[in-house]
């Protein structure tokens, strides 16, 4: 351990008190007249004092903050995201840190399998891209076991950009396979336990081929990501053998879902029923579609006044639906 931290201090060289706080007038961007640029100048100010309250916050915990050369940080043990780089949005993530610089160090430990190297907690995408860029990453290292490792991991995503589902099911599926304790994963996604189950049931029930080629469809939640783990078990024919995977590369993660299930979907033979249930399990209502019609029946006997509620607020859910806020469909889609 003192070698190692004989080398650390040699290889790296921490920041004075007074460089803390980054640079923050450098060059600003040719204006384009595009709102685009406009939006992302806007979001561009309010990341930056995010982070940069992030970064006093941590130097008044009194962190250690060091420079490392990015070929000497390797990746988490099990990444959390299907798809963080090979985006626009990362582009101009990449384009933000090359012209104002890094704001918020990354969270590295020593790398258990290798004394001269670390491995990242969080941060994969601001080292991606200063390696991109070729800038040394500036990185707070600590020993962390693995499971403080994916709590650190989990709870940054948390509080910056959410995993989606199957993101969160994936890498908490993963974890449990790595040996990691349920009580740590709870931790790590901030689920319950009935909630985390159901997460790694659905993962482990899906070829993790068909995952990555989805990618994590941000707008797809819980109940469909059920479905369409029902159909696959069910289906005798291969997935593959279904979709047109040229298709698919081109539309994004979202459609390449909804585009999987169509494929994976028999067509309906008479009227589709759909029980809503309570979080106690009991069926207060049923949807049924047939013939181009939806039709809900409310049990009155258990919820006798639910019926009257939903009348009274049909027309602020009609304006809602106008307005185009839409919510995680539940049923099928005639």
């Amino acid at each position: 351990m003192n070698k190692r931290r004989d080398a650390l201090k040699a290889m790296m060289t921490p920041i004075n008190d007074g460089s803390h706080t980054e640079h923050r007038h450098a060059k600003p961007a040719q204006k384009s007249g595009s709102l685009k640029a406009m939006g992302l100048s806007l979001q561009s100010l309010s990341d930056d004092a995010d982070e940069a309250q992030a970064l006093r916050e941590q130097i008044a915990a009194g962190e250690h903050i060091v420079h490392i050369e990015p070929d000497l940080i390797d990746a988490s043990f099990i990444r959390d995201r299907l798809d963080d780089i090979n985006t626009d949005d990362f582009s101009d993530f990449k384009v933000s840190i090359e012209e104002h610089g890094q704001q918020v160090p990354i969270l590295v430990r020593p790398n258990p399998n290798d004394d001269r190297r670390y491995q990242v907690a969080y941060g994969h995408r601001r080292l991606a891209a200063l390696r991109a860029i070729g800038r040394p990453v500036k990185a707070i290292v600590r020993n962390l076991s693995d499971e403080d490792l994916i709590v650190a991991q989990g709870k940054e995503n948390l509080e910056r950009k959410d995993l989606s589902f199957i993101e969160r099911a994936l890498f908490a599926a993963k974890l449990e396979a790595h040996g990691i304790e349920r009580n740590a994963l709870m931790a790590a996604l901030a689920v319950h336990k009935g909630n985390l189950s159901t997460m790694i049931a659905v993962a482990n029930s899906l070829p993790e081929d068909l995952i990555q080629v989805i990618g994590p469809a941000p707008k797809v939640g819980r109940p469909r990501w059920e479905q369409l783990s029902q159909l696959v078990q069910e289906d005798e024919i291969p997935w593959r053998e279904r979709v047109d995977l040229e298709k698919l590369l081109r539309i994004d993660s979202d459609a390449r879902f909804a585009l999987i299930l169509k494929s994976l979907s028999p067509r309906p033979s008479g009227p589709y029923v759909y029980p809503l249930k309570s979080k106690e399990g009991l069926s207060y209502a049923q949807i049924e579609q047939a013939n181009g019609k939806t039709k809900v029946t409310v049990d009155e006997a258990l919820t006798p006044e639910f019926g009257h509620y939903l009348i009274t607020h049909l027309p602020e859910i009609y304006a809602a639906y106008l307005r185009g806020e839409k919510s995680e469909p539940r049923i099928r889609k005639l």
